[in-house]
């Protein structure tokens, strides 16, 4: 009512007047004007805008909208807990009950951050084609990169919104942005329209290494069609990709050791073919640019300092035991990796002996095993509530203690870093590419591709070693006799140069060998598959290997999705960590097919897109 009477009280001309503090299109329509459009849109990629999208103050709420979707992809993919405690952040408890309803505010937050990067890629689009063209100033080269680097960005939100939300509306920089568009049609064309162009458009090399090329944009492409199980299709573009591509900054796609994977330090490495880049000093004094979205995931009364978090589940660390060095695809639930729920950090406690994955300890920070170089991992001293949510925690994104000052930025509450958020990277694709192989073209093919991804894994140069605690050790010695002499404080540890070992005192004196705990290495084991069996076979294993690889990186929930295994698989996780957590949110729900397999509409949006009293947004089935 107010906007009426003062529109009346101004003219007609109120409604044609650009707002204060913006700049009219015809401002931006240079080069100048255009790129900076188009690094706002880079920007929106970490979703950590003005408020977060979230609560308000810097960095909180990022982590409801973070890009790596640990909340959404891994928590409710049974890789993760949400962990902390159960009076902390109630919203996630539950989503991860699978009682998300309209009003939930975190999807609304995610709805709203995901539009935004849209609507920023839309202002470049919109802007671009009257940037007039001039020799050695702007060509017709730099428009189509341009609007390849738009669409790439754009066809990234819509992925997302469409994976999330199933139908969306479409809206590009030709739609009316004032009137409320519907969600009454199947955006995948569009979707791929845009990773296609950019596929087409885009170079091989990039000025900036977080900017995509054209590989990144085929890599995206494919997988598109993937989630739509159009495995030819894909499969004809990863012909393509495998052998041929390059990151942007020129290097041959190809799998890099394990320990530099997920190390900021070795970041934009060969394996990365799209990462959402971070930085932990931009100069802004804050950490809306150094992952803020997971802040809370580091483990609780630690270094670290914050906040418990994103804990894994039995559920998945049972899966990375082997038997004669191949996974348990059908029974990794029929034994268990030893765990130390419920030991204190003082009391005594003897690691998992048999055979596993090497994965497992570049995913899972659990007690005994070296925590990067910050020592063994202490157990319970660095849990919130183990009662709650169990003995370990998320480690891929977890940098080394001797990077410290050059990758942790310290200035808030909790950690910011400059790990980049991997969307696809090579083991991905090669994965993906063996599903297309096994759907639609060779098994043969397919198991090259997936041992490929295990080879990396099998090389015990990759593999935890003892000797990363020693640069942080109290003291490296060469004797029982010298290690008792110590003056050592409890929960520091020491490496024996005579056993290979690392010894963790407990306190009650130092002189008495039962007072401290000794740690082996951990006991790794794993081979290639010789044939991947039948058909069937082989789509359980490239299922299995994904679980495995990715594991922590936000994709299962999805990949379960996709697959048309949710409800089983989810309900199993249930009733199989639930067991363990009677308290958890785990027991007070259960996922339902046709419902739990997309996020509900959030409410706030259609109520916004009422026109004459009809709202032009239709809710999801379930709902």
């Amino acid at each position: 009512m107010t906007a009426g009477v003062f529109t009346k009280a101004c003219g007609d001309d109120f409604l044609t007047r650009p707002a204060f503090g913006s700049l009219d299109e015809q401002v931006l329509a240079d080069r100048t004007g255009v790129n900076a459009l188009l690094i706002g849109a880079y920007g929106a990629l970490s979703q950590t805008g003005n408020q977060g999208w979230g609560d308000g103050l810097p960095g909180d709420g990022a982590w409801i909208v973070c890009p790596s979707n640990w909340l959404y992809g891994s928590v409710l993919g049974t890789e993760a807990h949400k962990g902390s405690d159960a009076g902390d952040q109630p919203q996630m408890n539950t989503l991860g009950g699978m009682n998300v309803s309209a009003t939930t505010g975190f999807i609304n937050l995610k709805w709203r951050g995901l539009y935004e990067g849209i609507s920023r890629a839309n202002s470049v689009l919109s802007v671009l084609p009257n940037v007039p063209l001039a020799e050695g100033v702007f060509s017709e080269a730099d428009r189509a990169r341009i609007e390849g680097e738009a669409r790439f960005i754009r066809g990234h939100f819509y992925f997302e919104l469409r994976r999330f939300f199933n139908r969306v509306p479409w809206i590009d920089e030709n739609t009316d942005a004032i009137t409320p568009q519907p969600n009454d049609q199947e955006i995948w064309p569009m979707i791929e329209a845009d990773f296609r162009f950019a596929y087409e458009n885009l170079p091989e090399t990039m000025a900036q290494v977080g900017r995509p090329n054209k590989w990144a944009a085929a890599s995206y492409l494919a997988k598109a069609y993937m989630y739509q199980q159009k495995f030819s299709e894909a499969k004809t573009l990863y012909d393509q990709i495998i052998p041929n591509g390059r990151t942007s900054n020129g290097l041959p796609y190809d799998l890099v050791t394990l320990d530099q994977v997920h190390n900021p330090v070795y970041k934009n490495h060969a394996e990365s073919v799209f990462a959402i880049q971070a930085s932990a000093s931009d100069g802004t004094g804050g950490i809306q640019n150094a992952n803020p979205g997971m802040m809370l995931n580091y483990p609780y009364n630690s270094p670290f300092r914050c906040c418990g978090f994103y804990q894994p589940t039995q559920f998945l660390v049972n899966a990375y035991q082997t038997v004669d060095g191949l996974p348990m695809v059908d029974n990794h639930l029929a034994t268990s990796v030893r765990w130390d729920n419920g030991i204190l950090s003082n009391v005594q406690f003897t690691p998992h002996e048999g055979t596993l994955d090497p994965r497992l300890d570049w995913t899972v920070g659990r007690r005994g095993v070296p925590f990067h170089d910050w020592g063994p991992h202490p157990g319970e001293r660095w849990i919130r509530d183990q009662a709650y949510s169990g003995p370990y925690a998320a480690k891929k994104h977890i940098w080394w203690r001797k990077d410290d000052q050059d990758v942790n930025n310290p200035s808030q509450w909790a950690p910011g870093t400059s790990y980049n958020i991997p969307i696809i990277r090579f083991a991905d694709v090669l994965l993906m590419a063996a599903e297309a192989e096994i759907e639609a073209g060779s098994l043969g093919q397919a198991l090259q591709y997936i041992n490929r991804v295990r080879a990396r894994a099998a090389d015990p140069a990759g593999w935890i070693r003892n000797e990363f605690n020693e640069e942080f050790a109290f003291a490296v010695v060469d004797s029982q006799a010298e290690m008792l002499a110590l003056d050592i404080t409890s929960g520091s540890w020491v490496v024996r140069n005579d056993t290979g070992t690392t010894f963790v005192y407990l306190g009650g004196g130092t002189t008495d060998i039962a007072n401290w705990n000794e740690y082996t290495v951990p006991n790794y084991e794993i081979s290639l598959y010789n044939d991947l069996g039948s058909q069937a076979q082989a789509r359980a294993i490239v299922r299995f290997e994904r679980k495995l690889e990715l594991a922590l990186e936000g994709h299962r929930f999805f990949d379960l999705n996709r697959w048309g295994i949710a409800q089983t698989e989810i309900n199993r996780f249930m009733d199989y960590e639930g067991a363990f957590f009677p308290a958890s949110y785990l027991n007070e729900g259960r996922f339902s097919t046709n419902k739990n397999e997309y996020f509900p509409i959030p409410q706030r949006q259609i109520d916004l897109s009422t026109v004459g009293g009809v709202p032009q947004l239709t809710q999801n089935q379930g709902y």
